[in-house]
């Protein structure tokens, strides 16, 4: 197992993190439980939950593992979160999340799916932020963090006004030429970066063929490749893979057993496939924010990429669970051809959020 330092924290943390959002059978507790011991038995420290997850299972499971990991002596550090709007509100939820943890202390506290800077804006003004610096200077939280799909140029806003020690964000090997300056503005603040859906929600690992290209040896699986990506970034301080299940966590044990860093040219040559070959996919690049009704475009469009891969989350799952949002709110749009004017790869915006509807009601037909 690789260890780093989480920016200037101190914090050691494992560069494998825990992400607690995919349990395969949540109300089964015993074999939730025992994947996040075997986990850490195999020196992962980094673990990751909120409420919410997997049913509201995902605290209550790793507050049991949390006790059996606390007779270890070993070190680890736990991270939840909360997107309450305002400060009372995320207080009480700190608190619930607390007792379900079984700790006293929350190691790094997120405020959590920072979506907009407007909706950054009204949580400052309700008092979530000063409810966070309270708990901390309280000792219920440690660090005060915050996780975001923002671009990267609005994660370099919130990043300066210096409120948090580090940043969550969504990065993996087809996407970071769009997402970068969110890691370099944090880098540049010395704060600590953890990186969630590094195998892009599923669609890395189930598409071999399309993106076989981040692989540079013919042994490497495409979770190694995908993590070995990642860990040669020393900005990153934790790549956060979500478990289901004992064989996921061997799966992404043996790509930091396995790793080894890529040169600087073959980082060059992923980067200039990811952005020459795969117009056809949304990058979330962001320049679709001109929706006049608010429509959070590129969420839609990088789910439907769920669709045109076939791998991954469903559309359903990827709007609701990546980006809190649901399919209703495209009944507002008034197909004024904005964000199809915006998009610099000229996708076809309007047609695919047709597609998206009717993928929608066929997946909720089938559940």
């Amino acid at each position: 197992m690789q260890y780093r330092t989480y920016g200037h924290t101190g914090q050691t943390v494992s560069a494998l993190g825990f992400g607690g959002m995919r349990f395969e059978e949540p109300y089964n507790l015993e074999k939730s439980v025992n994947t996040v011991l075997c986990a850490f038995e195999k020196g992962v420290t980094y673990f990751d939950t909120a409420p919410g997850y997997c049913q509201d299972q995902s605290e209550i499971i790793m507050g049991h593992a949390i006790l059996e990991m606390q007779k270890s002596g070993k070190p680890f550090v736990i991270s939840t979160k909360s997107a309450k709007k305002n400060g009372d509100e995320l207080r009480r939820q700190l608190e619930e999340s607390l007792r379900r943890l079984n700790v006293e202390t929350i190691d790094f506290f997120h405020c959590w799916c920072v979506m907009t800077l407007k909706d950054w804006e009204q949580r400052k003004s309700a008092g979530v932020v000063d409810a966070i610096l309270k708990a901390k200077e309280e000792d219920l939280i440690r660090h005060a963090v915050f996780s975001t799909h923002l671009s990267g140029p609005e994660i370099r806003k919130v990043i300066e006004e210096g409120y948090f020690e580090g940043v969550t964000l969504g990065y993996c090997a087809i996407n970071f030429p769009h997402r970068e300056e969110g890691i370099v503005a944090a880098a540049e603040q010395k704060m600590g970066v953890v990186v969630m859906n590094p195998l892009g929600g599923g669609i890395i690992p189930n598409n071999e063929e399309t993106f076989g290209f981040i692989k540079t040896r013919p042994e490497q699986t495409m979770v190694d490749a995908a993590l070995h990506f990642l860990f040669t970034d020393p900005r990153i301080t934790v790549a956060l893979v979500g478990f289901r299940n004992d064989d996921d966590v061997d799966s992404a044990i043996h790509a930091i057993d396995h790793y080894q860093p890529y040169s600087p040219q073959e980082i060059q040559r992923i980067r200039t496939k990811v952005e020459k070959d795969f117009n056809s996919l949304c990058t979330t690049c962001m320049y679709c924010n001109v929706c006049p009704e608010e429509i959070r475009v590129w969420t839609f469009m990088e789910s439907y990429n769920q669709h045109m891969l076939k791998g991954g989350d469903s559309v359903s799952n990827r709007l609701k669970y990546h980006w809190a949002n649901k399919i209703q709110e495209l009944e507002r749009c008034t197909q004024c051809h904005q964000c199809e004017e915006a998009c610099t790869q000229h996708l076809p915006i309007l047609e695919r959020f047709e597609e998206l509807k009717k993928i929608v009601a066929a997946e909720a037909a089938n559940v």
